[in-house]
């Protein structure tokens, strides 16, 4: 039992857990707009998110501490290592394009951590934090895969941009909610700002949105409909389930397990 658990936590706290769920947010665009799976863009975005989520969670701590990191911390730096390095090697296989969009994203996430003017770093800003996350997932799962394999980006297409953006924000609101204690107060989360509750509220709105826009694309795949409605309904439990002590794995495990849950239901109806 304690090894599950160990491997369990190596797992979250490697960023594996979180990167499987952009890979399945990506494979949920091939399969609702019928694009061919490409592999080699798959591992490259599971790598490296891999390679981005370690350098925002533990980029500070190994620069003031390391030589005082503990076991499990340099056993994930090596990770994070050898994953940079796989992604390296796997933009070759990519176009100028996707190189050049990943890259500002990639900026994004680096200036999130490093201090971009004043000594103050992009989520240092005040309220703009949960909104450059939602921005990196829906650009990497949605527009990416599109501008790999599509002629041009359309309607249809910034629809899905926003339904992923809005979502993003819905599955990262418990977390605000765990953190509300720790997180600085000038950070002015939707917590801070609205209290639980009306974050809660504002959550199901933007649920709502995902649901309604939907039915403004040109083209409706009832597979993704009916995927999307019962995953919208999912994804609103888990939020109204939402509090500020919640069990150990119930954010970090269970509501980014969402998209995997998405993803299966997916492939069930196809």
């Amino acid at each position: 039992m304690i090894l599950l658990t160990r491997i369990l936590d190596f797992y979250i706290n490697s960023s594996i857990h979180v990167s499987v769920a952009v890979c399945a947010l990506l494979a949920i665009t091939f399969m609702e707009f019928d694009l061919l799976n490409s592999p080699m863009l798959m591992a490259l975005i599971f790598f490296g998110s891999i390679t981005g989520y370690n350098f925002v969670k533990y980029a500070t701590v190994a620069k003031f501490n390391h030589r005082s990191l503990s076991p499990k911390l340099k056993q994930i730096q090596l990770f994070s290592i050898l994953c940079f390095v796989v992604m390296f090697g796997l933009f070759m296989y990519q176009t100028v394009e996707v190189l050049l969009l990943l890259g500002l994203l990639a900026l994004i996430t680096f200036f999130y951590t490093i201090p971009l003017m004043n000594n103050k770093n992009l989520r240092a800003l005040q309220s703009i934090k949960i909104f450059l996350v939602a921005i990196v997932w829906a650009g990497v799962t949605v527009l990416v895969p599109l501008v790999d394999l599509y002629p041009a980006i359309e309607f249809d297409h910034w629809i899905s941009f926003i339904q992923r953006f809005l979502l993003v924000i819905v599955l990262t609101i418990p977390f605000e909610i765990r953190d509300l204690s720790y997180d600085s107060k000038g950070l002015r989360t939707f917590p801070q700002i609205m209290g639980i509750k009306r974050t809660k509220a504002l959550g199901i709105l933007f649920l709502l949105v995902i649901v309604i826009i939907e039915f403004l694309k040109d083209t409706i795949s009832n597979s993704h409909l009916s995927s999307l409605l019962v995953i919208t309904l999912v994804a609103g439990i888990f939020l109204l389930l939402t509090k500020e002590r919640q069990s150990r794995y119930y954010a970090s495990f269970w509501v980014e397990s969402i998209p995997m849950m998405w993803l299966l239901i997916m492939c069930l109806l196809n």
